[in-house]
């Protein structure tokens, strides 16, 4: 009996073309549920806080304080009521990391879980929203793989998927902060955690489509503002004193950031535990507004800075910030620790500067400020690459900051490597 010959697939079927096709298509989704974040959020804030975000003015300065107390602690309300039915009557989320491994993220759940960190963040939640764009990402992806199995396009492998995931949460980080190479090195650096040319080509161009959809809202524009972008070579000497300064704060910041995870409210006792963490987040807001938010509006303020009188208010900003925001995570809130980790470090960075700017010549307070947000941003979230470009690309920096920054980044990852390996022997 002849057998027939099997007929070989489409061409747009092969494993290749689906792969590149995937990169095309996912990144053009992704970056429209980027821009669609983006003006949920400034909808968001317009509403609550009657206040427009933007580079020069990111705090609601001009917001009455009692409406920034109420906006936080009425966002808690209301974002407790909604994660609490998400985690307790339907169908739980599923982390990037779970998604990873194989679990399902569920599509509805997801995507109002997403809309969810948003909110809390646009009413002065005291929270990365980065994390939600990322989150859209994967679920994108998780999809879009479902669709072509559905259409019995199967030639896509298991590894090509979870390629396609972890670039895809990188393109939604690309997408919201204008940052394709920081959403690159997000995917291979730290979710993919492999470094090949298909893992950056397929990364880096998701990426960059989804930078160019969200820049149709956000534009081209730096995320901060700097007033002094020229660094001197004898930042290198400040920047060895501020470097295990930074490994040490960032080591313990993340180990506080775990803690919060590892012990997050998920059951009904976020009814009122969140709640009662936005109370708090709104009485500092009271008297403190850069203290809401991402920390954009405090880091900022620290790389303005210029003057003595205010190295209390950064330094008492920085402590406030990291206990709003442990206790916010711990409370039952979900959302990233990326740019609070900017906020603190920037704080640091700008006093540490304050001391050492009359024995550094040409160095500045805000140059400090800046130093100090790489620096902890690498210590703290363990990538060092992914930090260096996120601030070039965040800032639009100089290129007379990137030996500085580099040397600080390499020195701050060493120290707070080996601050988590101590804590971690010591509990073993």
């Amino acid at each position: 009996m002849i057998q027939k010959k099997r007929q070989p697939s489409p061409w747009y079927q092969q494993p290749s073309c689906l792969l590149v096709l995937s990169t095309l298509v996912l990144g053009v989704i992704v970056g429209l549920s980027s821009m669609l974040l983006a003006l949920f959020l400034e909808v968001i804030e317009q509403c609550f806080l009657h206040f427009g975000e933007t580079a020069q003015v990111p705090a609601p300065t001009g917001t009455p304080a009692l409406i920034r107390l109420l906006s936080v602690f009425a966002g808690g309300v209301i974002a407790a009521g909604i994660w609490w039915f998400l985690r307790t009557k339907t169908t739980p989320t599923v982390s990037i990391k779970s998604a990873l491994a194989g679990e399902k993220m569920p599509f509805w759940q997801t995507m109002v879980h997403v809309l969810t960190q948003i909110f809390y963040v646009g009413t002065g939640g005291s929270i990365g929203r980065e994390l939600a764009p990322r989150e859209a990402g994967a679920v994108l992806a998780q999809q879009w793989s479902a669709l072509l199995e559905r259409l019995h396009w199967t030639s896509l492998s298991t590894e090509d998927k979870r390629l396609l995931m972890t670039a895809a949460a990188g393109a939604g980080f690309a997408g919201i902060y204008i940052a394709p190479l920081t959403g690159m090195f997000f995917s291979v650096e730290v979710l993919y955690k492999k470094f090949s040319l298909k893992t950056v080509g397929v990364s880096l161009t998701m990426a960059t489509i989804a930078m160019l959809m969200g820049a149709l809202v956000k534009g081209f524009q730096p995320y901060y503002l700097l007033n002094d972008v020229r660094f001197s070579m004898s930042s290198v000497v400040f920047v060895l004193v501020l470097a295990p300064l930074s490994g040490l704060a960032g080591g313990w910041f993340r180990k506080c950031f775990q803690w919060a995870e590892q012990h997050q409210t998920k059951n009904g006792q976020i009814l009122w535990q969140l709640p009662l963490a936005a109370l708090l987040t709104g009485i500092v807001a009271y008297f403190f507004p850069e203290i809401m938010g991402n920390g954009r509006a405090l880091a900022q303020f620290a790389m303005n800075s210029s003057h003595w009188d205010i190295i209390g208010v950064l330094v008492l900003g920085a402590l406030l910030k990291v206990i709003v925001t442990v206790l916010t995570i711990r409370s039952g809130a979900s959302g990233g620790t990326l740019t609070p980790s900017i906020a603190i470090g920037s704080a640091l960075g700008a006093v540490l500067g304050f001391f050492l700017s009359g024995w550094v010549p040409g160095m500045t307070i805000g140059q400090g400020a800046v130093l100090g947000a790489g620096t902890l941003l690498a210590a703290s979230q363990q990538a060092p690459l992914m930090a260096m470009f996120m601030l070039i690309e965040i800032t639009h920096l100089d290129g007379s900051a990137i030996l500085p920054l580099a040397i600080g980044i390499l020195i701050a990852s060493t120290v707070s490597r080996r601050v988590l390996q101590t804590k971690t022997s010591k509990k073993d």
